[in-house]
């Protein structure tokens, strides 16, 4: 998908009336829905196995000082699972995150990302930096990851695709960061996400963890970011300090907060998040 198609080669789009969802998208295969809100857009990007429903409690409050646009990525509960492994590239999200914003017809949006998602809005933001008025991120090893992590990453991802598709669902519910294995998360937000993974696509989600995943990484440019941004971390992830303390040493424009939260910042520690969040945007 190039940038200079036109929407119609894009995005298909459909109206709905269903509870705080204004407009639905399938853009490039991603489920897109555009929530009701007061002020900018806000793309919110979840992380691996996750869906949405990851920003559960998130969404009341971020509608009050944002528009919400939430995304899922390849193989995840609503969106498709292409065959064409480049369609899983950080380049195509990024493509189609561009899409998204064209698509509302805003010359500039705030972009956020969990985990994987924050890889991908971090690779967005590094290509369109003109687009963005801020960046809000979680803990995220796949964005901060080193190049020999990524060589390993590489070199066994293809093993662990094959794995994973003679597997099937068994695969899936016994890789780590499931939901099922969560303990700090809220009863409702568990349950959303558990029902949501019955829809995951195993070939998409293999796909995601060969093609997505192991060539995320922004480690080597993230000193290139200069829109404002918002770090929020969870500090009981012990495995991201070291990531905490080099997007703080190599980020010119990052506000840090650390949250009492592991991985999940944004479901485990809701309000605070929620309250940060729109503090930021209310600064910029």
């Amino acid at each position: 998908m190039g940038q200079g198609k036109n929407l119609e080669e894009l995005a298909s789009v459909s109206k709905t009336d269903g509870m705080n969802v204004a407009e639905k998208l399938n853009v490039a295969g991603l489920s897109v829905q555009i929530h009701q809100g007061e002020g900018p857009f806000i793309l919110l990007v979840h992380g691996m196995l996750a869906s949405r429903s990851q920003f559960l409690l998130n969404l009341p409050s971020v509608a009050k000082c944002c528009t919400p646009v939430t995304v899922e990525l390849l193989g995840h509960h609503d969106s498709e699972s292409p065959e064409n492994a480049a369609a899983y590239s950080p380049s195509q999200y990024v493509d189609s995150f561009e899409a998204i914003r064209r698509h509302l017809a805003v010359p500039k949006w705030l972009v956020a990302g969990c985990s994987l998602g924050a890889a991908l809005t971090m690779n967005y933001v590094l290509a369109h930096p003109e687009h963005v008025s801020g960046h809000v991120f979680t803990n995220s090893s796949s964005a901060f990851a080193e190049r020999a992590t990524l060589r390993t990453w590489q070199q066994n991802s293809e093993q662990g695709y094959r794995r994973l598709l003679t597997q099937g669902t068994a695969g899936l519910e016994r890789i780590a960061v499931h939901p099922r294995f969560a303990k700090r998360l809220p009863a409702e937000v568990k349950a959303a996400l558990l029902r949501d993974s019955s829809q995951h696509n195993v070939e998409g989600i293999a796909a995601t963890m060969r093609w997505t995943s192991p060539f995320s990484s922004v480690r080597e440019r993230v000193h290139e970011i200069t829109v404002p941004s918002l770090l929020l971390c969870g500090k009981f992830e012990k495995r991201f300090q070291p990531h905490r303390r080099f997007a703080a040493e190599c980020m010119t424009n990052l506000e840090i907060c650390d949250l009492d939260a592991g991985h999940g910042v944004n479901m485990e520690a809701a309000p605070a998040f929620n309250e940060q969040l729109t503090n930021f945007v209310m600064r910029l």
